[in-house]
């Protein structure tokens, strides 16, 4: 039976790494920027707003909490941007994100995960931040994703070529 750390981060890896991000950029491909940074409302965030939150909150929760990096997050300046950011620019801090993130996964260990930390005003531990961070990049893909829905009328086709009415169990041994 595999570790629990190693099953732990592969699962980050995929929701975020392998999954989100690359919704998220696909995302992004679809947008004009003006649309990237469209608010409908002083109450809602645009897509823009929401990259940028997302990898200021990865980069307090995980690498900050987990991973040592100085915490120097300005929160409140993720939504205050009103941009015109370049998508690229926001497709490269995703990238970047990844990275940094892929580094502190590699390095992390179970003793690590059991261990608690001080983050965002919150105490955690290292288990409570990893679900935290991926259900927390989730969220937000998902409200990427129904804005670019909404406003292009298209078909993410995330899933593309699974079936996914396929009953049973797969892949598991």
């Amino acid at each position: 039976m595999e570790d629990f750390c190693v099953l732990m981060t592969r699962e980050v890896r995929r929701r975020m790494i392998a999954e989100s991000i690359p919704r998220i950029k696909q995302c992004l491909a679809e947008l004009t920027v003006e649309e990237v940074w469209y608010r409908p409302n002083e109450n809602s965030n645009s897509v823009g707003n929401l990259v940028l939150h997302l990898c200021g909150n990865v980069r307090q929760w995980l690498l900050g909490g987990l991973g040592g990096y100085t915490d120097n997050r300005r929160r409140q300046q993720e939504f205050d941007e009103r941009g015109p950011i370049p998508t690229s620019v926001l497709v490269r801090h995703l990238d970047e994100l990844a990275e940094e993130v892929e580094k502190v996964l590699a390095r992390l260990t179970t003793e690590r995960l059991m261990q608690n930390v001080d983050v965002q005003g919150f105490k955690e531990n290292g288990v409570g931040v990893l679900v935290h961070v991926v259900e927390h990049f989730s969220y937000h893909t998902g409200q990427i994703t129904y804005y670019v829905k909404w406003r292009k009328n298209i078909n993410t086709n995330y899933y593309g070529g699974i079936n996914l009415d396929a009953v049973g169990r797969v892949g598991f041994d």
